[in-house]
């Protein structure tokens, strides 16, 4: 608040009666001002921050990520000389359940972030489990309006997913010809049935890599052109596994478990080679 030269927070009653004053339009109007100030203000060059890789090409990552939030609400009282409760959440979030108690309700929020810089590039949130695809595709626009900003290809802009996005349905929404990089963990693993990867993983790892602390072995295999859908688009799959035990309850060609699938879409074998 030293920022607007207020040294005290406003009363949590008047700052709720502002917020809800505020409308659909006008929280737009607002993320716009904020996002025309972010690149205005910004102390960093051009390009801002960015890693380079082992062959010299430029990467600018940008973190998306989608969470969902149990709102605590305490208990209210019925009686017949009372009104009937009203909730004020009743408006911004909507019934879940995230494993604490029944009947909670939760909120999803989707962060956009420039991983380097540590700039908040963008916010959306919606009640309950959210329109998370609608909100990637809101987050690709906020993030090529940011590269434009900066004069950066989108073709040098690597966005980072949680498992949120591992399906192949908002993958596929949002890798398009000379877009936006894309590295997320997948949780498809009917890929892990495609011939090309069984034969993959019957083959010698590209990699054999050991934890120093926990001495957990795993090993790394590389698959180029693996389908996402039958009908495209081609992505790249690196696979880490660990050897299957003799009481491991799943396993893999009866070799491997504990597998887990990344997918993206650029070469960049020199950023996550390890």
């Amino acid at each position: 608040m030293a920022l607007f030269d207020r040294d005290r927070l406003p009363h949590r009653s008047t700052l709720s009666r502002f917020l809800a004053a505020l409308d659909q339009p006008a929280v737009e109007a607002l993320r716009t001002v904020f996002q025309e100030d972010l690149v205005a203000r910004t102390p960093f060059g051009s390009p801002p921050g960015g890693v380079w890789d082992r062959q010299g090409q430029h990467w600018l990552v940008v973190d998306v990520d989608g969470t969902r939030q149990a709102a605590r609400q305490r208990a209210l009282p019925h009686t017949p000389e009372l009104p009937a409760p009203h909730r004020r959440f009743d408006q911004v979030c909507a019934p879940g359940y995230l494993g604490r108690k029944r009947r909670e309700v939760v909120r999803t929020r989707t962060v956009m972030l420039q991983a380097h810089t540590h700039q908040w590039i963008g916010t959306f949130g919606n009640a309950g489990n959210g329109d998370y695809r609608g909100e990637l595709l809101r987050a690709r626009d906020a993030i090529a309006s940011y590269a434009t900003k900066f004069a950066v290809p989108l073709s040098q802009v690597l966005v980072r997913l949680d498992g949120l996005y591992g399906d192949a349905a908002p993958l596929a929404d949002l890798l398009t010809p000379g877009g936006l990089g894309v590295i997320v963990r997948g949780k498809d693993y009917d890929l892990l049935s495609l011939p090309a990867v069984r034969a993959r993983l019957r083959q010698p790892p590209d990699q054999q890599t050991t934890h120093p602390e926990s001495g957990t072995s795993r090993a790394l295999f590389d698959r180029l052109n693996i389908p996402l859908t039958p009908t495209g688009p081609v992505v790249r799959m690196l696979l880490a596994v660990h050897p299957a035990g003799a009481s491991s309850p799943h396993r893999c060609n009866a070799q491997w478990s504990g597998l887990r699938a990344i997918l993206h879409n650029r070469a960049a074998r020199c950023l996550y080679s390890r």
